[in-house]
């Protein structure tokens, strides 16, 4: 279920970089137990870094206690419920500002993104949606929008994986990016929101419907609504 990291792209060799990374691109499954000692063996690090980095995780939302352990944590149905309600709340907030705010170059970066690697979305802040976050020139909006889009890389990645899907997301990003270079704030802002409902929508029913395959796999899949 891993995935490769093929871009040309520097890559966090910290603890918490190499962690995080394993935890993303689902080397480290939903659900996997964690032992600090096992971590020792595995990453060939010394517990005080990786305890750091497992609490760092634990604020990003990947990683949980679980008695003297920790837990990967499970994709949880709700949680996409519930973060694509907020996403949709600072996202489009964001990209009416970044229509006003950014500049013709921001923005020519911006459309740029859509043809960069999935890979980099590994990166803080690479990604498509993050960008808008930061050309929003509000830095809460922002790290609001860059933690929400960690929370939800692995059911995104999980649920498009066709290049069908991913066909679909570059052409609603395209559309996004074509609007706000147009500095057309209301329609930057319409397809923003019909964007984040869809895809929220098409991943919780697409992990429900393979809930059972993927626990198969070893994928803890929940719904703790």
């Amino acid at each position: 279920m891993s995935t490769a990291h093929r871009s040309g792209l520097p890559r966090d060799t910290s603890v918490y970089g190499r962690l995080r990374h394993g935890i993303l691109t689902l080397d480290h499954l939903p659900g996997e137990k964690l032992t600090e000692r096992g971590l020792e063996d595995r990453l060939g690090s010394s517990r005080t870094p990786i305890r750091a980095a497992l609490l760092r995780l634990e604020a990003d939302g990947l990683v949980r206690r679980d008695g003297r352990g920790w837990t990967v944590a499970p994709i949880d149905l709700a949680e996409i419920r519930a973060l694509a309600e907020y996403r949709e709340a600072i996202e489009v907030a964001a990209v009416r500002m970044a229509a006003d705010r950014a500049s013709d170059d921001d923005l020519a970066a911006l459309a740029d993104a859509i043809a960069t690697d999935d890979d980099d979305l590994l990166r803080p802040g690479a990604g498509f949606h993050e960008i808008i976050g930061r050309l929003s020139g509000n830095v809460f909006l922002a790290e609001g929008l860059a933690g929400t889009m960690t929370r939800l890389l692995r059911p995104r990645w999980l649920e498009v994986r066709t290049d069908e899907a991913r066909d679909r997301a570059r052409d609603e990003h395209r559309e996004i990016a074509d609007a706000l270079m147009a500095r057309d704030a209301e329609r930057a802002a319409g397809l923003v929101r019909a964007h984040v409902r869809s895809g929220a929508q098409r991943t919780v029913e697409t992990l429900a419907h393979e809930r059972r395959r993927l626990r198969g796999h070893g994928l803890a899949v929940v719904d703790e609504g």
